[in-house]
């Protein structure tokens, strides 16, 4: 044992803390596999390691060491493709698709976090040798909070107001307030729609929200979410039964039509709400600067 084995073994610990404090499940019933849980702590394991073992090499004018943090960077990217082709493969057999949008952001979610881990490792470990245990903690504490508030993005209520309408039918149109949805032509596939279909309008808060909530893959986030949640009333090969979410042209609404299992207008309107707003997605037209001519 030497100077660097105490602050070493901490700097692990506290990074591996860390990946299992972000390696958390929910609704979205991910990750819940056993085996992919292990990977990414294993991940956690060896990103935690390597923020560690950094602060004394460099102390000790070992700089090459530093390669290594870029060769991790490389591993973690391919552990990003990992992700994106497994949730690809899975996303095939979903009666309602996460879509590409939502698989990429979970991807670099999943990449990001190991990048975490290292910063914790590495800054916990710099406090120890530089200071002591207890300032160690101290920045500890902190990074953790950073980390939380990555992790952390902002959610559906955030850019838009949810409101609950009945969906109804005029003639063989399917409407959600005034937003066609689809044509219906079977009676039987009607009258099943009214027993367990719902519908929403979200109203954009802004004209930023307004283009964000009309990309495709965050429409389809919404739904998948929803129907994960309180399950979804189809089966393969009943197109009729699709949950769907059309854009009103004229103003930006959105209507999002859902037909789930448990008929709780409450949780459904709930679930809606939490939505994370897609990295991918998020569109601020308003943020654009005109630079005129001269200036």
């Amino acid at each position: 044992m030497n100077e660097y084995t105490f602050p070493i073994i901490y700097g692990v610990v506290i990074g591996v803390l860390t990946r299992l404090y972000l390696l958390r499940t929910d609704y979205r019933q991910y990750p819940t596999y056993l085996h992919g849980r292990t990977i990414h702590i294993a991940l956690g394991v060896i990103a935690a390691g390597l923020g560690t073992v950094a602060v004394p090499a460099i102390m000790e004018k070992e700089f090459t060491a530093i390669t290594f943090l870029a060769l991790a960077a490389s591993q973690f990217r391919e552990v990003r493709n990992m992700e994106r082709n497994t949730l690809n493969e899975l996303d095939q057999y979903e009666l309602v698709p996460r879509g590409k949008t939502y698989i990429e952001g979970i991807a670099v979610v999943f990449e990001g976090r190991n990048y975490l881990v290292i910063f914790t490792s590495f800054c916990s470990t710099l406090a120890y040798l530089i200071w002591n245990v207890w300032a160690a903690m101290v920045v500890s504490m902190i990074c953790l909070f950073i980390a939380h508030r990555f992790m952390t993005g902002n959610r559906l209520k955030d850019i838009a107001e949810v409101e609950y309408v009945k969906p109804h039918f005029e003639g063989a149109g399917l409407y959600v307030d005034n937003i066609y949805i689809m044509n219906i032509g079977l009676q039987a596939r009607r009258e099943e729609i009214l027993r367990y279909g719902m519908g929403f309008i979200l109203k954009p808060k802004n004209f930023n929200a307004r283009t964000t909530i009309a990309n495709l893959g965050q429409r389809q986030a919404i739904l998948h979410d929803v129907s994960t949640a309180l399950g979804v009333y189809r089966d393969s090969g009943t197109p009729a039964l699709v949950p769907l979410a059309k854009r009103d042209l004229n103003d930006g609404r959105v209507g999002v039509f859902i037909l789930p299992q448990t008929n709780d207008v409450e949780k459904a309107k709930a679930v809606i709400e939490n939505v994370p707003i897609l990295e991918n997605a998020i569109r601020m037209p308003k943020k654009r600067r005109f630079i005129q001519r001269g200036e």
